[in-house]
């Protein structure tokens, strides 16, 4: 299902589909990926491990009504999945309980690294979310990790120093795009 398009690129919901499930492995089994993203069970190392990431993403997302997801950002062009943009609200310091905070992320196979596509597909996520009333909306960024850092500079998004707020109280890199101002 299409979440929203831009000019370049559909951002989707992962599928179960074979091909999904290869790239979402791909993706996730390379180190010089999963090394900024500190998750657990992360680099996957089995191609299986890649249905049990799907759903764990679906899990998490199944009471969201399709405001939130983790969805694959595919070429226009190739359909070619680059990647993965994530908007959902950030975990708390005790990672199990949400926060009213929001947090959009990009995760992207070096194969597809240098083309705009994190910027574009996490500009597209972030300014729907702004349109549906959020104040803030957050990037948080391993620290070391420069690209995903120009990034968030590329979306307009002000550093605000490291903040532990979030995934349990790890020093992270905060970035923050506010919403605009009524009538500015």
């Amino acid at each position: 299902m299409t979440v929203l398009t831009t000019q370049r690129l559909v951002l989707r919901e992962w599928s179960a589909d074979p091909v999904d499930l290869a790239r979402i492995f791909d993706i996730y089994s390379r180190p010089e990926v999963t090394r900024w993203l500190g998750a657990p069970g992360l680099p996957l190392t089995d191609p299986a491990r890649a249905a049990d990431r799907l759903a764990m993403w679906r899990e998490r997302h199944a009471g969201h009504g399709g405001r939130y997801g983790t969805w694959a950002i595919e070429v226009r062009d190739t359909g070619v999945v680059a990647g993965t943009v994530l908007l959902k609200p950030l975990p708390g310091r005790d990672e199990n309980v949400p926060t009213e905070d929001i947090e959009v992320g990009w995760h992207l196979h070096p194969d597809s690294w240098g083309h705009g596509y994190a910027t574009e597909a996490a500009r597209a996520a972030a300014a729907r979310e702004l349109a549906a009333g959020t104040r803030k909306v957050y990037a948080v960024v391993a620290p070391g990790n420069t690209a995903s850092m120009a990034v968030a500079r590329r979306l307009g998004m002000t550093h605000v120093g490291r903040r532990s707020d979030w995934y349990g109280g790890e020093s992270l890199e905060t970035f923050v795009l506010t919403a605009p101002v009524d009538g500015a």
